[in-house]
């Protein structure tokens, strides 16, 4: 009778267990269509990483990258946050399975005479089973497992933050020393009109305001030149700090001649697949919190809902008393318990409604997360476009402003023109300088805002894919 009743118990819940609970769906509106979702950042390797910034031809950009992602806290957190989460799946799923412990005891009594000293060695097994009746811890594993890959994805974000940054800082030193370039040159030039200066001064053909004007310019440029040394000294140490890298190892390493492929790249970028964008890392991440947070609404429903354990032990003894020794086998199947929720005061209905509030503040994130992704796209693309179309303004304009200010120089030492002259055509020369450098610079950063947005997985339509 017995196990004809404990049959029917388990039968009964295994026709309950077809009904779980249901998990909300996106909806019109609340995120992005299907065609924006991603299956694994970077296709999951991080070579994939590497290969845009190989395209620059610059060994030691991707050699600082490289290091700066190896000693960066920032991936190491990530990386731990990845640790965290695979154990929180695997305590998930341990709920979807039997949990079986074992028990070993000894006890040794003596009571009151004629009863003789006893000793009693038990040893067994016993497992205990919540049946996911409704899904429930189906629901929680699921978010789990959403969670562990949303976390491999934060990753992968994490690296390639580290790579924009660390790529920014370089392409920073690499501007400043072009900066510091014309610096030093306006300052050798201004150094040289203050000394023709003073010897005409002295002979009588200048007047001595004059030569005071040129020592002032002299010396402007010259403050000029060591203000930008020392901006170029921070960089530096702004990338010793990113990378780990010793200082006088990268100083060594940055006397090396240096090419600006960002300038001379060919390849043009008119616009992006909406697809690509879907490989973000943290476009990726926030879909994936959708699905937990589904997930976690169907298993904060099934709490609402009948639960159903089976226990069950299995034993082996022994006691010996009074010189006499006898064996104590045991074993049971059950209780099988059915908890039925009646009243608590709506704590679970309560629970329900927050988790549902939760997944549509996720759908919410989602959408907000992906428009962000368009619109920082969109902002690389007009800026790279932008600097493509003035690099040519800049450069006719800087070539002629140093055209007229060799032409002036000369006249002013043929004593054709005045000084007043000559340092305004230093000075407009100068600005179209370092406005050609501040525009290379500009573009620079407009490929790099373009790799961080696009999640570093773009690569030139025609450069073949691993």
């Amino acid at each position: 009778m017995k196990k004809t009743g404990l049959t029917a118990a388990l039968a009964a819940a295994l026709c309950i267990a077809g009904c779980a609970v249901s998990r909300p769906t996106p909806g019109a509106g609340q995120v992005p269509p299907p065609q924006w979702y991603a299956t694994l950042p970077h296709n999951g390797a991080l070579a994939d990483l590497r290969l845009w910034w190989q395209q620059l031809n610059d060994p030691l950009l991707v050699e600082l990258i490289e290091a700066a992602q190896a000693a960066s806290p920032t991936v190491a957190s990530a990386r731990s946050r990845i640790e965290q989460a695979r154990a929180t799946h695997v305590a998930a799923g341990a709920a979807l399975l039997p949990a079986l412990d074992g028990q070993v005891s000894t006890q040794r009594s003596n009571t009151q005479p004629p009863t003789p000293l006893a000793t009693v060695l038990q040893a067994g097994l016993q497992t205990s089973w919540e049946i996911d009746l409704f899904g429930g811890n189906r629901a929680a594993a699921d978010a789990a497992q959403a969670r562990l890959a949303g976390a491999q994805a934060l990753w992968h974000d994490a690296r390639v933050s580290v790579a924009a940054e660390t790529a920014n800082a370089y392409l920073d030193l690499r501007s400043c020393e072009r900066q510091l370039a014309v610096a030093r040159n306006d300052a050798k030039s201004r150094a040289e009109t203050a000394r023709l200066a003073d010897l005409s001064a002295q002979a009588g053909f200048l007047a001595p305001a004059n030569a005071a004007l040129a020592r002032a310019s002299a010396a402007e440029g010259s403050a000029r030149a060591t203000q930008q040394l020392a901006l170029c000294d921070i960089h530096v140490k702004t990338l010793v700090a990113l990378s780990a890298v010793a200082e006088p190892a990268l100083r060594a390493k940055l006397a090396a001649p240096w090419v600006d492929a960002t300038q001379s790249a060919t390849f043009t970028v008119a616009s992006v697949p909406a697809q690509v964008l879907s490989q973000r890392p943290d476009v990726y991440q926030a879909e994936l919190e959708v699905a937990a947070a589904s997930a976690e609404v169907g298993a904060a429903r099934a709490q609402q809902y009948p639960r159903l354990s089976l226990s069950g032990s299995i034993a082996v003894g022994r006691v010996r008393t009074g010189g006499v020794n006898a064996t104590l086998d045991t074993w049971s199947i059950g209780p099988v318990a059915l908890t039925l929720p009646i009243f608590d005061g709506g704590r679970r209905a309560a629970d329900a409604d927050a988790a549902l509030a939760r997944y549509e503040e996720a759908s919410a994130l989602y959408a907000a997360r992906v428009r962000q992704a368009v619109r920082e796209v969109e902002e690389a693309l007009v800026n790279l476009e932008s600097t493509r179309l003035r690099s040519e303004d800049a450069r006719v304009a800087a070539e002629g402003y140093r055209a007229s200010f060799v032409a002036t120089e000369a006249r002013y030492r043929s004593g054709l023109a005045n000084l007043v002259e000559l340092e305004d055509a230093r000075r407009t020369q100068l600005a179209a300088e370092t406005a050609l450098v501040s525009l290379q610079r500009e573009r620079a950063a407009a490929w790099v805002a373009l790799y961080r947005a696009m999640g570093g997985g773009w690569a030139r339509p025609a450069a073949a894919q691993p």
